[in-house]
């Protein structure tokens, strides 16, 4: 039994969930920045594939779920370009 198209970016994004887990109990001299990095290179195709496969429905949950993972990139990020643009 096929679960068909629409399945198949749901499937990687819970093996994102997953790797971001795994790698975030590893331990890391550098805060995992670098770590954040890479998962945010992975992720934003991830989440364009999401998007066009499975609609706004799915792509908004993919982004929500990305975001609770990198949650900290992220208010780092809002806070830069907060300092940037005042």
């Amino acid at each position: 039994m096929s679960a068909g198209p629409l399945a198949a970016p749901l499937v990687w994004v819970c093996l994102w969930i997953v790797a971001a887990a795994v790698l975030s109990m590893l331990p890391s001299r550098r805060a995992h920045w670098p770590l954040a990095w890479a998962l945010l290179a992975a992720g934003l195709p991830l989440l364009a594939w999401t998007f066009l496969a499975g609609g706004a429905g799915q792509g908004l949950l993919a982004l929500a779920a990305g975001c609770l993972v990198l949650r900290w990139p992220l208010r780092r990020g809002f806070g830069w370009l907060r300092r940037r643009l005042a």
